[in-house]
This record gives C-alpha cells, sequence and structure tokens, in this order.
C-alpha cells in the first residue's frame, strides 16, 4: 500500500471492494438486472463481483494502479450494457423508477473520470 496516495483513492477502492463483495452478499440483485441476451448469468455476477474486489485491491499498490484504473474503465463502459438494459422496459428495471436509472448512465461517466483522473498521480 502507498500511503503517498490521496485519501480519495483509498475510498474509490473500498467503493468497489464493497460493491463487488456485495455481488456474493445478494447476488439475486444483480442476477434480476442482467440482461437477457447475457449467456450464464450466475457466471458473470460472480465474475463481476471477482473484477470490482480485484480492481479495488490492485488501486492501493503503485505497481497495479494503472492497470486497474483501465480495467475500471473497461468494467464500467461494460456496465452500462446493464443500465441501458434497465431502460428498455418494467421487469428489467427491477422496480427502480427510471428517473433514478437515467441518473446512473451520467454516473457512470463520472466515474469513469474519477478513475482515469488518478492515472495523473
Amino acid at each position: 500500500m502507498n500511503l503517498n496516495f490521496p485519501w480519495h483513492l483509498y475510498l474509490m477502492a473500498a467503493m468497489y471492494i464493497f460493491a463487488g463483495v456485495m455481488h456474493f452478499i445478494k447476488p439475486k440483485a444483480y442476477l434480476r438486472i442482467m440482461p437477457r441476451y447475457l449467456p450464464r448469468h450466475k457466471l458473470l455476477v460472480i465474475l463481476s463481483g471477482v473484477a470490482e474486489i480485484a480492481l479495488g485491491i490492485g488501486l492501493c499498490f503503485p505497481a497495479t494502479k494503472d492497470l486497474s484504473i483501465y480495467g475500471i474503465i473497461s468494467m464500467l463502459a461494460a456496465f452500462l450494457l446493464v443500465h441501458f438494459y434497465m431502460l428498455s422496459g418494467e421487469k428489467a428495471s427491477a422496480g427502480i423508477p427510471k428517473w433514478i436509472l437515467i441518473l446512473r448512465i451520467p454516473l457512470q461517466f463520472g466515474l469513469m473520470y474519477w478513475a482515469w483522473w488518478y492515472l495523473r498521480i
């Protein structure tokens, strides 16, 4: 761990680690929002959880920080498929109000920018 990194980079790391752990604590929540056109939903939920945990941990070390940032940006771009799918209908929305689903899309881009910003450190 690099103690010269800013605290908010560790906040980001904790956020992704927490999100990844939630894939294992509440897998049904993630299974409900998987687009029908993607195969093997259970495996994809597990893999995305593992990826979030690994990328979050990778943010904490100088040797893996930049690779983790590129991984996070790629992962967030891929997750846009899920966000757009959730806008496709009432069942796909998992009961989340449409206005929240719409706000999540620019939030994804904000999270990508937040990750990209740390490439300069």
